[in-house]
């Protein structure tokens, strides 16, 4: 048998591999890498199509842009932080303190993750809003002339709403992380003396903290992106760098600005998720 006779059926072998790396590759490149590369081109090209800045220089000197994006890192860094804490309490309770029900509000928090955000925003605007039941009943109960409760149109209620829309990010994976600690440990630390809050800062946390930096990190990148929540409650004032893309695309049609705040978007959203793979391999984590 000759070399030629062995090498041929290794060849027959490796080609399908082979395509089946190219039919991905193909499909990422027409749905993904091209259009990111005409948003990209549309960003740093002139009338011409000669490469150029100018773009960039005007989304960084204007005031409205500064606002949106110090707007847009506010709402992700608040309501990533209060889904961390919400989350983790939640967590916490429906894991080791289990009670008649537990597993009842476990399988609800799931059926928040497939809710499309602007269900949550409208049960907000039901409840909370200027004409909602809670403003209602307290006009009604106490004669005031003007609704009370008037944060939900602030970006206090887009962090709210964000909060109640991303807590299941971090409770599923958290939870996941806590139900295989060995509860060996904590009677161990709970024998030698060591009080609940301890127990949970010292056994409990250390072993989350991959599940946490998980959520945390979903959390962070989907608050930097969301458009639905925002622009569904219409908060007074309240721009941020996805709500400002849409103005500049579809309302005042100046596609290259758009395409550039979109390129400033992404990096910031690349920025993040490099900060989260910093954090995770500082805490030892593995990819």
């Amino acid at each position: 048998m000759t070399d030629s006779t062995l090498i041929r059926p290794a060849l027959r072998l490796r080609l399908p591999r082979r395509l089946w790396i190219l039919l991905p590759l193909l499909v990422l490149a027409t749905l993904f890498f091209y259009p990111l590369a005409l948003i990209v081109k549309q960003a740093f090209t002139d009338e011409q199509g000669l490469f150029s800045a100018a773009a960039l220089h005007q989304v960084f000197e204007s005031r409205r842009f500064v606002g949106a994006l110090l707007n847009t890192l506010q709402i992700a860094l608040l309501a990533t932080l209060g889904c961390l804490v919400l989350g983790t309490l939640l967590s916490l309770l429906l894991v080791f303190t289990p009670f008649p029900g537990s597993r009842l509000i476990a399988r609800v928090i799931d059926t928040f993750i497939a809710m499309p955000t602007f269900l949550i925003t409208l049960a907000f605007t039901f409840i909370y809003g200027s004409a909602g039941l809670l403003n209602g009943t307290l006009m009604a109960t106490f004669g005031f002339t003007l609704p009370p409760v008037d944060f939900l149109y602030s970006i206090w209620g887009v962090i709210l709403a964000e909060i109640i829309v991303f807590t299941p990010l971090v409770m599923r994976p958290l939870m996941a992380a806590l139900s295989q600690i060995d509860r060996s440990q904590l009677e161990a630390a709970s024998i030698l003396g060591a009080r609940p809050g301890r127990v949970v800062r010292q056994v409990i946390l250390p072993a989350a903290l991959p599940a946490l930096l998980a959520g945390g990190s979903l959390c962070l990148l989907l608050t930097t992106n969301e458009f639905g929540i925002v622009l569904f409650i219409g908060a007074k004032g309240v721009t941020t760098l996805p709500m400002m893309v849409y103005s500049k695309a579809i309302l005042e049609s100046d596609y290259a600005v758009a395409c550039t705040i979109a390129v400033v978007n992404i990096a910031l959203s690349l920025g993040l998720f490099s900060l989260y793979r910093y954090a995770a391999a500082r805490a030892g984590l593995r990819n």
